[in-house]
């Protein structure tokens, strides 16, 4: 499927993700090209949801491989089902079969538990591969990617080499905990997500939740936007602004400077520490609102 920028960005916004025009640009080339996609920014800012929009748009599967310390290829790409093989070798005992031929039956497509990365090379039409926080992975599963990114094939050891029936549509995220390789990043297409203005923010708000008065969509971004200015240890991603904005719905709330202890309240929804919370007082939620 091939569409234009201005398309693109229609279309996700059908979908409910509000996209600038560079990122837009970036998801049109990243699927024009066939090049993975590599987005960076801050925690919250929907770098995620690009992927899941993307496989919207496309109509197409999306498989999500969530990174983390300690992650290896043998977690990401395959593994056996030793349980079955046991099974099938104790089945077979009985059976006049060498063990090359024992081998040949239960190391097998059968047996195979497909893992994300060989699952979105196994598809026969593109799916969406979401390659989440690729910055929690360790170097050496990073270095492992290339191959599969590069040449869109995997090794396995018991199968040989397995090519990609799809060339699938790649999105890595990192919230840049630490530096991403060179050699990663010249394979991929690159945008930086930020937080959206207020404008933008808000017309998440009213697409996202379509109930959601225009004028209090507008009273919660702008109170977002002054709330991500201040000190604090983590700043309000995207969906906590969701949930802020279906939570001040449940409660009947208008406008924000009409209810303080309501107000303050609810902020549970947008500060997630102990010291956040106490940092925004009453007075300063005050303020935060009349800006």
């Amino acid at each position: 499927m091939t569409f234009q920028t201005l398309d693109i960005a229609d279309r996700l916004r059908e979908v409910g993700y509000v996209a600038d025009e560079a990122l837009a640009l970036a998801v049109e080339l990243a699927v024009q090209l066939q090049r993975p996609l590599l987005l960076e920014g801050e925690a919250g800012v929907g770098k995620t949801e690009v992927a899941k929009a993307l496989a919207a748009v496309l109509e197409a599967r999306l498989i999500r491989l969530q990174c983390y310390e300690g992650l290896d290829a043998g977690h990401a790409l395959y593994e056996w089902n030793y349980q079955r093989q046991l099974l099938a070798i104790k089945a077979r005992e009985r059976e006049a079969l060498s063990a090359r031929e024992v081998e040949a039956q239960i190391f097998s497509d059968e047996y195979l538990l497909r893992r994300p990365l060989l699952e979105a090379l196994s598809q026969q039409t593109p799916p969406v591969l979401l390659i989440d926080e690729i910055d929690r992975a360790d170097e050496a599963f990073e270095a492992y990617l290339l191959e599969v990114l590069s040449d869109w094939q995997v090794s396995v050891p018991e199968l040989g080499t397995i090519a990609a029936t799809a060339i699938p549509h790649v999105v890595l995220t990192s919230n840049g905990t630490r530096d991403l390789s060179d050699a990663l990043r010249r394979r991929c297409l690159y945008s930086y997500v930020e937080f959206p203005g207020p404008e933008r923010e808000a017309e998440i708000l009213r697409r996202r939740l379509p109930g959601l008065d225009a004028r209090l969509a507008g009273e919660i971004a702008g109170f977002v936007q002054a709330l991500r200015r201040e000190e604090l240890e983590k700043k309000p991603g995207i969906a906590e602004t969701l949930d802020w904005a279906a939570a001040l719905t449940g409660l009947g709330v208008e406008r924000l400077g009409g209810d303080r202890e309501t107000l303050q309240r609810s902020l549970i929804c947008l500060l997630k520490t102990e010291a956040d919370l106490k940092a925004v007082t009453p007075e300063v939620a005050a303020r935060l609102a009349a800006e």
